[in-house]
């Protein structure tokens, strides 16, 4: 059973990189700093209905660690960092009161919170208010591209694992 736990989450771990590196090499048609898909949220919105708490921590930190290094770009850890960390504390108290039949609601709160964490990594970095300007665009696109990824996430539990054990109970080995 030491196995699968350990292979399951390195898995989507690996999937959720993967999806990072693909988005990557999409030119972003919208010019704001921060704002972007955030497919590999689809990865981390499941797990966190899916998993314990801590093993949801390892795959996101894992996933922003290799993907800062793998994408060459170290400066995206701290806001990607604070950002995933602002999500996952919101999500995962989150998961007790919304269903996971209802998915796509958690997951754009997440992108929410993790576009407040983006922001107040930036004033922390630069010590500036003026960073905050992007604020409501980072607000609204957040709230599109986590209704977006919560929709892939509940179309991919409904039918990729439809005979799996249930979304939001945890399995006996992990």
């Amino acid at each position: 059973m030491r196995t699968k736990k350990l292979a399951e989450p390195a898995l989507l771990a690996t999937i959720a990189l993967t999806i990072f590196m693909v988005e990557l090499r999409i030119p972003n048609p919208i010019p704001i700093p921060g704002v972007k898909l955030g497919l590999a949220n689809i990865v981390t919105v499941y797990a966190v209905y899916r998993y314990r708490p801590g093993d949801v921590l390892l795959l996101v930190l894992t996933r922003i660690i290799l993907g800062a290094i793998f994408g060459g770009n170290l400066m995206a850890l701290l806001y990607s960092l604070s950002g995933g960390l602002l999500c996952l504390c919101g999500m995962i108290p989150l998961r007790h009161v919304i269903p996971a039949q209802m998915l796509w609601a958690a997951s754009v709160l997440g992108a929410v919170l993790h576009n407040v964490g983006q922001i107040l990594a930036a004033f922390a970095v630069t010590g500036t208010s003026g960073i905050f300007i992007y604020f409501p665009f980072l607000l609204v696109s957040g709230c599109c591209t986590g209704l977006f990824t919560g929709l892939c996430a509940q179309f991919l539990v409904k039918r990729v694992f439809p005979a799996a054990q249930p979304v939001g109970t945890y399995p006996q080995s992990i």
